[in-house]
């Protein structure tokens, strides 16, 4: 069997990107990564959010081709179930698809006035009207899962959940969003997570940019 192949965007602005890595690394899933070159132009399309559609990433595991972020966890949780990809208790993973769903589909604002910039830091970023009531939804989500089941991450153990929310968390600190009490230790806890250092090392790394993603705006 050849080894699996995870075709992703740049590492340091594709926010599809990296929520696929983390749930390949949530299955425990050792894939070859293939990038796909920013010069690309349905990549640039899709990370500057012109694409209809998001075709990376995309896993290539065992003859199957999975693109979409919610297939790749759906596929890779019902392929290792022992992973704990989804809460074993019944409620809970209901709870946990669906606040994965509202973050795959929703939050458009969010993404168009503080798109995904592992690098860059702005000081004094002044957040667009339209975007805070996303950044309001997410915390009241956050919040309540981290009461419910404890923490630190949202469903106490990593999850499907925190691969899809992981990125929002950077946004945040890219852009210094205020936040404070148990929505900061998540996001403490997202960022100190061992797969998230190495997803953010390489992204630094990265000699690529996008000037239309690192202009302050």
């Amino acid at each position: 069997m050849s080894r699996p192949v995870l075709t992703i965007s740049s590492k340091n602005y594709s926010s599809w990107s990296l929520r696929g890595w983390l749930l390949c690394k949530l299955a425990g899933l050792e894939v070859e990564e293939k990038p796909v070159p920013l010069d690309d132009a349905v990549n640039r399309a899709e990370l500057l959010l012109l694409a209809p559609s998001v075709l990376v990433p995309r896993l290539s595991h065992d003859g199957v081709e999975v693109w979409d972020t919610l297939a790749i966890a759906e596929y890779l949780a019902e392929l290792y179930p022992d992973a704990g990809m989804l809460p074993r208790d019944r409620v809970a993973r209901a709870h946990c698809r669906s606040v994965s769903g509202e973050i795959h589909s929703g939050f458009h604002n969010l993404r168009s006035a503080l798109p995904m910039n592992l690098k860059a830091r702005y000081k004094n970023f002044k957040i667009f009207a339209g975007a805070q009531p996303d950044i309001d939804r997410i915390q009241a989500i956050w919040t309540e899962c981290l009461e419910t089941y404890g923490g630190p991450f949202l469903f106490g153990a990593p999850t499907i959940a925190d691969a899809m929310y992981a990125p929002v968390c950077t946004r945040l600190l890219t852009y210094g969003v205020r936040i404070a009490g148990p929505v900061k230790a998540y996001c403490d806890t997202i960022m100190a997570w061992a797969p998230m250092r190495d997803w953010v090392d390489a992204a630094r790394a990265e000699p690529e940019e996008m000037e239309e993603l690192d202009m302050e705006f």
